[in-house]
């Protein structure tokens, strides 16, 4: 398989592993127009932060729960007038790449950079898909050949699904240098391939009018279609006697789609259509009610379909009125609408992670309208709009917008909004002492079993839960030091194969450990960092 290799790649292709965990810390919930400090526990959520870290910190209780992913990351055509710096200019992404590749990014090119930038996210992301997840990446000509092999690298060349093309452009550019650009690219992969199934895409009022009943066939309405075939075959190469007795054969080099005997067959069923004169080239009917309850999805999306940037551009205009809008190219919810009908279940949790001025939250919350879908989305933007655009946008959404409300009278609805928020280990690798015992025991359950963590509700704090037949024990005080000894045993309740228990010190000899199968990790040296 064909690989790509970058200045600094070796560098950043682990790079994920040694990203700090960080807690998120709520800052509000909004429920259907009011806010509030109290969490909505929805399942929505808008972070603002680096979404390298963000992604990091829902591990714990996201690892291959999400089901659809979408991002839209710079293009890095070195424009630098975007609000999002998409040539990867920005000083967080410079400082970083100065931190992680060292002396080497002053050397990198554009494309380096962008490469560093995105590689470790998408590590995160890969692992964040379910298995039965698919990832859609927004993407134009100046990365996607650059994307397609890192993606092949990441995700395995034989879980590509498709390349899209988007029309995002229905003018041409009469002032571009070589091709006037009209479409964009969505690059899709699944996590596994075998196990990712796509649904069909709703009929639309113009394919089903395709359908008529010329005949009135009581079976109701038809459309005809050919009845020849290029591969030709002796066997099927007969006359046909039409109705009004005019003798009709197939054309050179084709012959009829099926035997004499199962046309007669297709005759005496009225499957057959000759026309209403009863003298034309026999065609077969299809009725409406034997096709699929959908459309199999196509790979070039028309902007008339999907929408297109001025279309997302007027639905800004009308959220923001007051001109609060900075993004020259956002995407149209109706793009995003696209990607979940045909990748999400009414129950589906999607992750955005560049998201912008929040068109997928948008995009979520109309196809929850129209089909009473109960999916989740979950938001990450790093710069300082997250608050006053992201969310915001978000808010107009599930309250309406426009004048008089007459645009969109809104989708009801509610979100949470994070910070992503203090390290959990201190550069000496010590605990975080700041951060609150719930978050660290969520960390070491989840660094433990992978699973996210459910607070236990008895009378063993120390317990964090008991996973495969092993129960594990947490005893952490922030201002004292705990010991692992015949007095805490004493207090365990649960019974269980094996017992693993996480203290500062462990005063038990060997032969006890072995004999009630207890395994001691010492606080925080033992603690897995992931």
């Amino acid at each position: 398989m064909p690989t790509l290799n970058w200045i600094g790649k070796d560098k950043v292709i682990n790079h994920h592993m040694d990203v700090p965990y960080k807690i998120l810390d709520h800052v509000y919930g909004f429920d259907n127009g009011e806010q509030a400090p109290k969490e909505t526990n929805s399942g929505n959520k808008i972070i603002h932060g680096d979404n390298l870290e963000a992604l990091k910190a829902l591990l714990p209780e996201y690892e291959g729960k999400i089901d659809c992913i979408y991002i839209d990351p710079p293009y890095n055509t070195g424009n630098e007038g975007w609000v999002y710096n998409d040539n990867v200019n920005d000083p967080k992404i410079k400082k970083w790449l100065g931190k992680v590749v060292g002396k080497e990014a002053e050397d990198l090119s554009r494309h380096d950079k962008w490469l560093c930038m995105m590689y470790p996210r998408l590590k995160l992301l890969h692992k964040l898909l379910s298995k039965e997840g698919a990832v859609f990446i927004s993407i134009d000509d100046n990365e996607q050949a650059n994307l397609r092999l890192i993606c092949d690298e990441i995700f395995g060349q034989g879980n590509f699904i498709n390349n899209v093309i988007w029309e995002k452009k229905f003018n041409p550019q009469n002032d571009a240098r070589y091709f006037s650009d009209n479409h964009d690219f969505i690059v899709t992969y699944a996590k596994s391939k075998s196990d990712w199934k796509r649904n069909l895409l709703p009929r639309t009022d113009t394919q089903n009018n395709r359908y008529t009943n010329l005949d009135n066939d009581p079976r109701g309405v038809w459309a005809s279609d050919n009845f020849t075939v290029k591969t030709y075959s002796s066997e099927y190469d007969y006359e046909i006697t039409t109705p009004s007795g005019k003798i009709i054969k197939p054309t050179e080099g084709r012959c009829w789609a099926t035997s004499k005997d199962n046309f007669i067959k297709l005759v005496e069923d009225n499957r057959i259509w000759f026309g209403k004169a009863g003298n034309g080239v026999p065609r077969l009917k299809r009725f409406l009610s034997d096709v699929q309850d959908g459309v199999v999805p196509l790979t070039i999306w028309k902007h008339t379909e999907v929408g297109n940037n001025q279309d997302s551009k007027q639905i800004l205009k009308q959220i923001f009125p007051e001109d609060k809008n900075p993004f020259n190219t956002p995407k149209p919810p109706k793009l995003i609408e696209r990607i979940l009908q045909i990748a999400t279940c009414q129950n589906s949790i999607v992750l955005d992670s560049f998201a912008g001025s929040g068109t997928t939250a948008q995009a979520v919350l109309n196809l929850n309208n129209q089909d009473g879908g109960n999916r989740k989305f979950i938001l990450i933007e790093m710069e300082e709009y997250a608050e006053n655009i992201t969310a915001e946008r978000v808010k107009r959404v599930i309250q309406g917008y426009g004048e008089r409300l007459r645009v969109n009278k809104g989708t009801g609805g509610c979100f949470d909004y994070y910070q992503l928020g203090k390290p959990l280990f201190l550069e000496n690798d010590m605990l975080n002492e700041e951060v609150i015992l719930e978050k660290i025991r969520e960390y070491v359950w989840f660094s433990e079993t992978r699973q996210p963590y459910k607070a236990v509700n008895q009378k063993e704090e120390h317990l964090l839960g008991v996973s495969n037949s092993s129960a594990y024990y947490f005893y952490y005080y922030k201002d004292e030091l705990t010991t692992l000894d015949d007095s805490f045993l004493r207090k365990i309740k649960i019974k269980a194969e094996q017992y693993i228990i996480y203290a500062d010190n462990c005063v038990l000899d060997d032969s006890l450990m072995q004999k009630y199968h207890i395994t001691f990790k010492k606080i925080p040296r033992d603690i897995t960092r992931f």
